[in-house]
């Protein structure tokens, strides 16, 4: 199997290793990517999600000859009830958090997997390009509806309209990554910011999360519905209490999700 997905406590591991191909992705290793994430959704012990690749780079892109038929078609990332889309362009969302460590290239489908995680962190090497205007088409995964909302219009069309690359610095300074770190060190790194995810309130980190996604795509008045009647909700829960109680006793809090 191509895509490994390994719980460690309360965060599920995804791991991409095709390294021999560069993490190219297949239809067979989309399907494993998107029944890894439905894992990560309905299993109620699993907080977050850490994405990493084995190899010099996080991905060369799609293995594009795998995917000429499905991108034909217009219908590239159909998705069973037993699977989350990894680009969210079909069938539910994902509700929990994810965070993603790359390097070397992250080319195509790693950039729009990227903008569709809320942590990012890149080695130093790490380059990001949208090649599918050179290959006679164009970004169908998520790049070209949420790349302009996390950099600016035209700093997102100086690359998916050239196809040229954006090193890990830009990406930095753009505030696409969140964290850099030296070749070697990003998945430690991503797991750090992981591990401080998964000791968080999950209620709360996913209803923190609704209310900013609502907030991005259905805009600021659906947003605050989305808020108060989700607080409502978390305040009731034996995790508020513990909260609470561990203020007033000044301990750390232990979290169960309930």
């Amino acid at each position: 199997m191509t895509i490994e997905a390994i719980a460690e406590g309360a965060v599920l591991r995804i791991g991409i290793r095709r390294p021999e191909k560069m993490n190219a992705l297949s239809r067979a290793m989309f399907h494993q990517f998107a029944a890894a994430l439905h894992r990560l959704e309905h299993d109620p012990d699993l907080r977050v999600g850490l994405v990493w690749a084995e190899g010099p780079h996080f991905t060369a892109g799609v293995d594009l000859s795998d995917w000429v038929e499905a991108f034909g078609a217009g219908k590239p990332f159909p998705v069973s009830d037993s699977e989350i889309d990894p680009f969210a362009m079909s069938g539910p969302r994902l509700s929990k958090p994810l965070v993603v460590a790359v390097q070397g290239r992250c080319y195509t489908w790693g950039w729009e997997f990227l903008l569709n995680t809320e942590l990012r962190v890149a080695a130093r090497d790490t380059r990001f390009a949208m090649l599918e205007v050179r290959r006679g088409f164009y970004a169908c995964g998520g790049a070209t509806l949420r790349l302009p909302g996390e950099i600016g219009w035209g700093n997102a069309q100086r690359y998916l309209l050239t196809g040229d690359e954006m090193p890990a610095e830009e990406a930095w300074r753009l505030g696409m990554v969140q964290a850099l770190c030296e070749p070697g060190e990003q998945v430690a790194r991503a797991a750090e910011l992981a591990a401080r995810i998964a000791s968080a309130a999950p209620l709360g980190v996913q209803g923190s999360l609704r209310s900013s996604r609502t907030r991005m795509l259905e805009g600021e008045a659906a947003a605050i519905a989305v808020t108060f009647a989700g607080m409502r909700e978390v305040m009731q829960s034996d995790d508020a209490a513990e909260g609470v109680r561990s203020f007033v006793e000044r301990r750390a809090a232990v979290f169960r999700g309930r």
